[in-house]
């Protein structure tokens, strides 16, 4: 538990200030965050870091996130959407002439990987382009649900919601999701963040806190599947980069979808 506080502690002290600033220093730690993040699918993957398809699966997840203005000295036709499509092409070149040591079946899980990390650290940024309080707002409804949720599930927690994750109850989901919910809704509303109408609010407030959730769910599954109980190592007592935005990698893009930024 005390490793888990200092890692938090000081995470919070470099990651605050990269927020607050916004601009170009957060989109070039959003970049690394999916890097570092696609990193620990492919070591889940057994994929030296080094190999072909890992450089070109880093690449394009560092693509998908980086913002589209980057991408305008390109000529028309060569969108940062095509430049990806480009790199997963050449991942599917490279079960022809790796001698099967590059599967289909690899190609398919990073192809996934790219836009699963990517397009969530992409909507990460996006979000903080519209304010520091929209990037708080959607922040606080992962952390207060997944808090929220530790501490009913503890107290209250009687029935399992799945295998995967032995830990989660229904308590303890439904339980986070009202303190998610009460307190993320009440700072959108101090804030002026998102829709005027406070009834819209709270109903997306909830279906964030609801996806937050099936977020955490799916990367659990993805670490049953792989037979590891943390994506990483790099946060002590905490896990990896996977481990703590999980949830976030679902939210952001869903969030984008309600039409909040």
């Amino acid at each position: 538990m005390k490793q888990r506080v200092i890692t938090a502690v000081i995470a919070l002290i470099l990651f605050i200030p990269v927020i607050l600033k916004g601009g170009l220093i957060l989109d070039i730690v959003a970049m690394l965050l999916g890097v570092i993040a696609m990193s620990e699918l492919l070591i889940m993957r057994k994929k030296l870091l080094i190999s072909f398809e890992a450089i070109i699966s880093m690449l394009a997840v560092a693509i998908q996130i980086a913002p589209n203005k980057w991408f305008n000295g390109l000529p028309a036709q060569l969108d940062k959407h095509y430049v990806i499509y480009f790199l997963i092409i050449l991942l599917l070149l490279h079960t022809v002439w790796s001698r099967n040591r590059f599967s289909f079946d690899d190609a398919g899980v990073l192809t996934l990987g790219v836009f699963y990390i990517g397009m969530g650290f992409n909507y990460f940024t996006a979000a903080r382009g519209v304010s520091v309080y929209m990037l708080l707002y959607l922040m606080f409804i992962v952390w207060l649900t997944d808090s929220g949720a530790y501490m009913v599930g503890r107290k209250l927690g009687k029935h399992k919601v799945t295998p995967i994750s032995p830990n989660k109850t229904w308590e303890g989901c439904v339980g986070g999701s009202v303190v998610g919910v009460i307190v993320a809704t009440a700072f959108a509303a101090w804030m002026q963040v998102g829709y005027a109408s406070l009834i819209s609010m709270v109903l997306i407030t909830i279906v964030l806190s609801v996806v937050g959730q099936f977020g955490d769910l799916v990367e659990s599954a993805l670490k049953r599947y792989y037979g590891v109980k943390d994506s990483g190592k790099i946060l002590p007592g905490h896990g990896g980069i996977l481990d703590r935005f999980d949830s976030m990698l679902l939210v952001f893009p869903i969030a984008h979808l309600f039409g909040l930024f």
